[in-house]
Formats: C-alpha cells, sequence, structure tokens
C-alpha cells in the first residue's frame, strides 16, 4: 500500500485526483525517484465491494453504498431527451471511477487517435501511442505487435461467458454478415466479440491497484479526503494546491508541476475556480482570470439505448438471491465465477448507414440480466426484471453533439453545472435508432429462435416514429464524459499536445478531459493511457537535452 502522509505538504509534483489517469501519472512520476503527492477527494477502495468485479450491481443499485463513493452528480435537464435528469456517476475514492465501472478495456480505434494527430497533436497519433498502451497492460493472450505483457493494468477475456454470451456473438456474425474480431484491441476493432476487462485472478484492477497498491514508495505520499478547492497561480505559474481542511484551507506545495487529472467533470472545475477559464464566466463569479481560455467547452459523452430480451438460457436474473449465491460460490472458488468478471459479456463494433469513412460508429454491449428501464432518471429506484435475461445496448460512441461543465459558484464544494447537450444534433438519434434495428435483427435470426422468447423492453410494438420517440424516453448516459480540457494546437484548445495549460507554466492536465473527440469504446484504458503519457512527456522534459 503508497503511503499515506497528511502532513507532507510539498513535493516536486503535485497530481490532482486519484483516478484513471492521476494513478497512472503519480505511480510513474515516483519511479524516476521523484517525490509525489496523490490527493483524493474520497477515501479508500480497500473494501470487498470495489475489489470484486462482481460487486458492481450491488455498489450501483443501493443508493446509501453508492453514496460513499460517487459525487452525487446530475447531468442538467436535457431538452432532447424530454427534458429528463440522470445521474453523473464519478467515482469520488481512491482509482476514481476505474474503481466502480463496468471494468471493459477498450483501447480505441487507430482512426481515433490519428485523427487528433490530424488536428496538429503531434505525438497522439496511433503509431505514437500504441507503445505506450503496450507498456501499460499486461494481456492474458501474451506481447505481439498490438499487445503488451508485463505491465501494470492486468487485462483478461473473460473465459468464463454464458450460453446467452457466445449465442449473441454467433447470431450476430449469421445476421449481420459480420466477422468475430480476433483482438478488438488489435488489428481490427470492427465485428463481434466477447469483452476483454481489466481483472485477474477474481480481482478487478482498477488504476490504483496497478499504479499505487501493488508496489510501495516512499517518495509516493497519498492523501485521502483532500479536495482541492483551486490550483495556486503565482506570477503566471502554478506553485501549488489549496486544499480544503474542515472549515480552512491549506497549500500543498509543488517543486516543479501540478497535474490536474480530476476527469472530465472535476478538471474544468478545479481550473474554473483557479481562474483559468471564460473570462466572463469567472469575472461574474468574482474569480480573479489568470487565463482566458475555453475551459468546459467541447465536452461529449456516449449514449446508449437499453434492450431487454427474455431467453431461457442466460442463467442470471438480477435478484439479490443470485447475486448471494455468486457471493459464497466464489468465496470456495476464488476466480471461478461470475462474480470474478465484468457483469458484460460480448459485444460489436459495427457501422451504421452514417458511419465516416466506413468505421465503426455503434458499440452493442451484452449483460446476462435485465437492465433497469425505462432509464437512470432521478429520483426513481427502478429494479431490473426478474426473468432468464439478456439485455443488449445501442450505444452511440462517435457523438456529434457537443456540451458543456461550468461552475455556478466560487465555493468548490458546489457542484458544477453538467450539460452534455445529448442529441443536439439529429443524426445522433438516428445512430443509436439504426443500432436499434441491428439489435433486433440479431435477437430475431432464426438460428437462435428456440431461445429467445421475446422482447419485453421496449417492445416490438415500438417501431418507426414510435421507436424513435420511445429513445428520447430510454437513452441515458455511459459514464463516459471527456472533452472538457480539449487538447489541440488552436483558439479552442485549453491544453497543448504537451497537456500544458496555455499561458500558465508549471501547469497540465492528464486525463479523460484533453481528448479533442471521444474515443470508440469505453474510456477508461485511454484514459489511463494518457496518464502514461503525461508521465512520459513530464520527464522528457526533465531529461537534460530532452523537449523543453
Amino acid at each position: 500500500m503508497a503511503k499515506k502522509s497528511p502532513q507532507v505538504n510539498a513535493a516536486d509534483y503535485v497530481v490532482v485526483g486519484a483516478g484513471s489517469a492521476g494513478c497512472a501519472v503519480a505511480g510513474r512520476l515516483a519511479d524516476s525517484g521523484a517525490s509525489v503527492i496523490l490527493l483524493e477527494a474520497g477515501g479508500s477502495d480497500n473494501n470487498i465491494m470495489f475489489k470484486k468485479p462482481g460487486m458492481i450491481t450491488m455498489i450501483h443499485a443501493d443508493p446509501r453504498l453508492k453514496a460513499r463513493f460517487d459525487w452525487g452528480y446530475y447531468n442538467a435537464p436535457q431538452p432532447n431527451l424530454l427534458g429528463r435528469r440522470m445521474p453523473a456517476t464519478r467515482g469520488r475514492l481512491m482509482g476514481g471511477s476505474s474503481s466502480v465501472n463496468g471494468m471493459i478495456f477498450v483501447r480505441g480505434h487507430r482512426a481515433d487517435f490519428d485523427s487528433w494527430a490530424a488536428e496538429g497533436n503531434t505525438g497522439w497519433g496511433y503509431d505514437d501511442i500504441l507503445a505506450t498502451y503496450k507498456k501499460m497492460e499486461n494481456w492474458g493472450g501474451g506481447a505481439d505487435d498490438y499487445r503488451g505483457a508485463g505491465g501494470p493494468v492486468q487485462v483478461i477475456e473473460n473465459p468464463d461467458i454464458t450460453d446467452a454470451a457466445r449465442m449473441f456473438v454467433d447470431a450476430g456474425r449469421t445476421a449481420l454478415g459480420v466477422e468475430q474480431a480476433a483482438d478488438y484491441n488489435g488489428a481490427e476493432q470492427h465485428g463481434m466479440h466477447v469483452i476483454q476487462e481489466s481483472t485477474r485472478d477474481g480481482l478487478r484492477y482498477s488504476a490504483s491497484r496497478a499504479y499505487v497498491h501493488d508496489r510501495q514508495r516512499p517518495n509516493l505520499h497519498v492523501q485521502q479526503k483532500a479536495q482541492v478547492a483551486r490550483v495556486v497561480v503565482e506570477g503566471g505559474r502554478a506553485t501549488g494546491v489549496e486544499v480544503l481542511d474542515g472549515s480552512s484551507r491549506r497549500t500543498i506545495r509543488a517543486h516543479k508541476e501540478v497535474i490536474v487529472s480530476a476527469g472530465a467533470f472535476g478538471s474544468p472545475q478545479v481550473l474554473q475556480l483557479s481562474g483559468i477559464g471564460p473570462a466572463d464566466l469567472l469575472g461574474g463569479l468574482g474569480i480573479a482570470v489568470h487565463a482566458d481560455l475555453p475551459v468546459g467547452d467541447n465536452m461529449h459523452d456516449h449514449l446508449f439505448v437499453p434492450t431487454n430480451w427474455h431467453v431461457d438460457n442466460s442463467p442470471h436474473k438480477g435478484n439479490a438471491f443470485h447475486f448471494g449465491k455468486g457471493i459464497v460460490k466464489e468465496q470456495f472458488n476464488k476466480g471461478r465465477t461470475f462474480m470474478a468478471h465484468s457483469v458484460f459479456e460480448a459485444g460489436a463494433f459495427l457501422k451504421t448507414s452514417l458511419a465516416n469513412d466506413g468505421l465503426p460508429d455503434m458499440q452493442l454491449l451484452g449483460i446476462p440480466w435485465a437492465y433497469p428501464a425505462p432509464n437512470q432518471d432521478a429520483p426513481v429506484r427502478l429494479k431490473p426484471d426478474q426473468r432468464p435475461t439478456w439485455a443488449v445496448f445501442s450505444t452511440l460512441i462517435q457523438p456529434r453533439s457537443r456540451g458543456s461543465v461550468r461552475i455556478s459558484s466560487a465555493d468548490p464544494t458546489v457542484a458544477p453545472v453538467i450539460d452534455p447537450g445529448f442529441l443536439n444534433e439529429p443524426d445522433d438519434l438516428r445512430v443509436l435508432i439504426e443500432g436499434l434495428e441491428m439489435i433486433r435483427e440479431i435477437m430475431n435470426h432464426s438460428s437462435i429462435a428456440r431461445h429467445v422468447k421475446g422482447e419485453y423492453e421496449p417492445g416490438p410494438a415500438y417501431s418507426g416514429k414510435a421507436l424513435a420517440d420511445e429513445v428520447l424516453n430510454r437513452a441515458t448516459t455511459v459514464y463516459h464524459p471527456v472533452g472538457s480540457c480539449r487538447m489541440g494546437v488552436d483558439e479552442r484548445a485549453v491544453v497543448g499536445p504537451d497537456l500544458k495549460v496555455r499561458g500558465i507554466e508549471g501547469l497540465r492536465v492528464a486525463d479523460a478531459s484533453i481528448m479533442p473527440t471521444i474515443i470508440r469504446g469505453n474510456t477508461n484504458a485511454p484514459s489511463i493511457m494518457i496518464g502514461e503519457k503525461c508521465a512520459e512527456l513530464i520527464l522528457s522534459d526533465a531529461t537534460p537535452g530532452g523537449p523543453r
């Protein structure tokens, strides 16, 4: 376990946020011999609920448990989704959202990173970041031209999926005429697949486990329950941070740099509170402006629509008794029950008719129990159907819509206003509908008719305009917010390709907020990669003769 040193108030580097990217940054910098303070607003993840992969359903279903690790944010009412408010769940504990997510390991498509490079972000093309991805993982299939072995993040393909998941993959190949991808993180993403997950030996491999807990470093000082109020900027340079300490604040100094890794909501909030952001917003809140930058713009997120299918070859029923049995079985067969794996089992990366350049713009994800319907809106608590079910999600992975993150107060304890701008662009709705049609084509295929007893959410009665209207009631976030501290070389950028905040010395941002455009797929692996990449950039700068 990393050293916990609340008394340490100065170090070479101060990292704000012990989430997916922050743990990677801090761990790698500490490996170099530098002194590092890693600040986490939440508490410990040293609990079976956060260690055992199959517990994810339980911690998200119980509001009392969720309150222990979640920031409690909600998206602003979405006018294109019937004015609905939905949870904007983000992990507030060691490991951040990597300690409470679905553990799906997706790097993204080659084209995602090449598009970043094409916008002027030198060093972020696929060929540039491939080595970073390989360095960070220990892939169960062994090293090859695309995959790495020996890295801190353990990654496997789920070896024990249900018959329903295998049925879905096989039927997708037949119904849609697409192949099964041998490795969707390898040469080709497109096709049906079994999920790859960041687990090993029945344990969740969060960023905190991979980069902090698995290795003791006397020069890495972890401070929990340490919410950062602002970055201290003096003479145009970040010199440290202010941390809330009860009713007062204390200052932690950075001898070299401050790295903000507080996530797509937290990073723009911290920057804006620090006087880095839109001048009109900050001025209106009485915050002195250090840099007038479009902090909080370009925020976007994946959106999905769940469907539930009554099948007879799925053993999961989504009830407490079933999960209770799983917990008991796991005690005697560690790593060999469904509790040892992600709840997600199979999926696909597919192309709709709106796909740019013929690249995947649709992700299907499947789980062997019913997803609560119709949506995740507050404050309703919904229980899933308990029939044997295969649930499949139509997931928009290249959204055109953009939103924003804005503080509404100079008080750091006040939640920011989070507006993803869902379905601002009409094509996003069309993609989701095509995804639903693909799911129906798979699940209604004759090859699996003997197992599929019918669609009960949203139900076959919804088609055409009725289906489009019902999507507005059912679509919900996949919890993949990105882009709010955009990386680039133009006036829309907050950070440059070196992740340095424009106009401020000694300050970088490293997390999903820097993505110019979201990647095709789940965002945890790219977030960790960004943390790794940030450490590489910092250490390169610190090397004599390296870039300055």
